[in-house]
């Protein structure tokens, strides 16, 4: 545990002194963070900071004869300073837990960088994600100034509504956000501000929902954790303009910080097309919703035609299960997106026209591609086709949905007669008899089909 806390203050003083200094580097003269224990000791460089901040003047005691009397007093007016400010979302004063003069005069590590973290929540976090629009209710709490040690569990991601601002923490509004942007526009799923950044997917989605022409989700899926985060770093520095204030094997590892990566997530708002024009422009994001359903429909089109072909193609049973295979995967890439962009806007239930086109196209689609996979099965050598036929049905219980009935009974009822389904397609797979020796074509076939059903069903 002690090796794991050494290892995120480590992460967290060189993520807190590279945010530090994109900011100083603002200041005429510009100032520079070499250790940044050592360097708020005497407080100048953390009230130049917040003068950059905040825009406002601050009283500041410098020179080469400053005793510790002077730096315990510079401290003290940057603490005041930011105890006089208010939260976004509470509109109380900030709290300054455990944090004083002299610990920061000492440099003592923790708490300089409480105090560090303290600033980033307010000036950056706080600020950008209070003019977020809604994207699902939020409930709100303390402002996450007020709990800065709080671990709080990520929600599961929202559905695409946009509405009036948001009410709650900043950590739960930036995550919100993560998740209606990544979801949106890749289906990405993003649950904490942890591991589900490590493979580098999370921040390559982002820069996607910022500039689509960017980044190459397919070819981000098929790299390595370090290389899609190196790249992705490099994009958004490059391209976006925001400061790399991360390496890849700050992230790369079994826990990351979770402040760091906020820290640095929270740059992108700043990038993101909607944040000046949500919650004022519905109809903007209406015409924005359709483009993507109707662009949707049309890689669905596309994806049933050459479906169509590979099927119709004279090939033997191997190659036809690669072809499929290769179909399933981009089946399986595209599933999260189009059920995200399909869930219901309205409390009713009922979908828009594109959304229902949408659905009509995809349900289609991955019909056919299901009874692709049902035809190889059975055209397996005996007894392998029979053990296709069988999986066929077993495949077909197990995706049909229960409706729970108003009445509890009912309800009971149903899940009983489909326990008791399950357990005869159970007893007549445990009659098969074992299969007889065939050739190794065969076997090799048979294991890349059960690994199929597998991978896809089980």
């Amino acid at each position: 545990m002690q090796r794991l806390q050494d290892e995120q203050e480590i992460v967290q003083k060189r993520t807190f002194t590279k945010w530090i200094n994109s900011h100083l580097a603002k200041r005429k003269p510009p100032m520079v963070v070499e250790d940044l224990f050592e360097d708020m000791k005497d407080g100048v460089k953390l009230l130049a900071l917040l003068e950059v901040l905040s825009g406002q003047k601050l009283p500041c005691e410098q020179g080469r004869r400053m005793k510790r009397i002077h730096a315990v007093a510079n401290i003290g007016t940057a603490l005041k300073f930011l105890e006089g400010r208010k939260s976004m979302y509470r509109g109380s004063p900030i709290k300054l837990v455990n944090i004083n003069s002299t610990d920061i005069a000492d440099g003592r590590p923790s708490i300089v960088l409480g105090l560090m973290w303290t600033i980033i929540l307010y000036f950056q976090i706080e600020e950008l994600t209070s003019n977020l629009p809604q994207l699902q209710s939020l409930s709100g709490s303390a402002s996450s100034v007020d709990s800065i040690a709080s671990s709080e569990t990520a929600s599961p991601p929202s559905k695409r509504k946009v509405a009036t601002k948001i009410q709650g923490n900043a950590k739960k509004a930036l995550l919100k956000w993560v998740q209606y942007a990544a979801g949106k526009h890749t289906g990405i799923e993003v649950r904490d501000f942890g591991r589900s950044w490590r493979s580098g997917v999370a921040f390559h989605s982002v820069i996607h929902a910022i500039r689509p022409e960017l980044v190459d989700l397919e070819k981000v899926k098929g790299r390595s954790n370090r290389e899609n985060l190196e790249d992705a770093f490099t994009i958004a520095e490059t391209e976006l303009g925001i400061p790399r204030l991360l390496d890849p094997q700050d992230v790369d590892v079994d826990k990351p910080d979770e402040k760091s990566i906020m820290t640095y997530v929270a740059q992108f708002l700043k990038h993101y097309p909607d944040i000046h024009n949500t919650g004022t422009d519905g109809q903007e994001h209406d015409r924005e919703d359709r483009l993507i359903l109707k662009e949707t429909k049309v890689w669905i089109e596309q994806f049933e035609r050459d479906l169509t072909r590979a099927q119709m193609a004279e090939s033997n049973l191997q190659d036809k299960y690669q072809s499929f295979k290769h179909f399933r995967v981009q089946h399986e890439i595209k599933r999260k997106q189009i059920e995200h962009l399909i869930q219901p806007l309205h409390r009713d239930g009922k979908l828009s026209l594109d959304q229902a086109l949408v659905k009509q196209s995809w349900d289609r689609v991955s019909s056919r591609l299901f009874d692709w996979h049902i035809q190889l099965d059975k055209s397996l050598p005996a007894p392998l086709g029979t053990i296709g036929a069988w999986l066929y049905r077993a495949e077909v219980a197990l995706r049909e949905e229960i409706t729970i009935q108003q009445v509890h009974e009912e309800t009971a009822n149903t899940i009983q007669r489909k326990l008791e389904q399950h357990k005869k397609i159970e007893t007549v797979g445990e009659e098969f008899p074992e299969a007889p020796t065939a050739t190794s074509t065969h076997l090799c076939i048979c294991a890349r089909t059960l690994s199929l059903h597998f991978c896809y069903y089980g």
